[in-house]
């Protein structure tokens, strides 16, 4: 059965379309990933400031070597395809990781 993972990252309300874009800027950059089975950015309609990352895999050993490997590192930041590359600001404040398993799916 799949599991899910949640990226719940606190954005200033006057942040989100950059968050948004950023996103839609990397729609391609999962396809072929091990395990990967897709991925959802959810935006607040409630007054909230936290957007959702959702994603599903295989199993959580899929997920933990995408986290492990070079280009999760580089689209987080923590590295670049080039060195001395400028990067973006971090739209979000602040994140969170939650992890699920489906229990009932229709």
């Amino acid at each position: 059965m799949s599991i899910i993972k949640i990226n719940a990252i606190t954005v200033p309300a006057d942040s989100g379309d950059e968050l948004g874009k950023r996103f839609a800027a990397h729609g391609g950059s999962m396809a072929g990933v091990a395990g990967f089975e897709g991925f959802e950015l959810l935006q607040p309609t409630d007054g909230r400031t936290q957007w959702l990352v959702l994603t599903r895999w295989a199993d959580e050993e899929s997920f933990e070597a995408w986290t492990s490997s070079q280009d999760f590192a580089r689209s987080h930041g923590h590295g670049s395809a080039e060195e001395g590359a400028s990067r973006p600001r971090p739209v979000g404040t602040s994140s969170e990781l939650w992890s699920y398993t489906v229990a009932v799916s229709r």
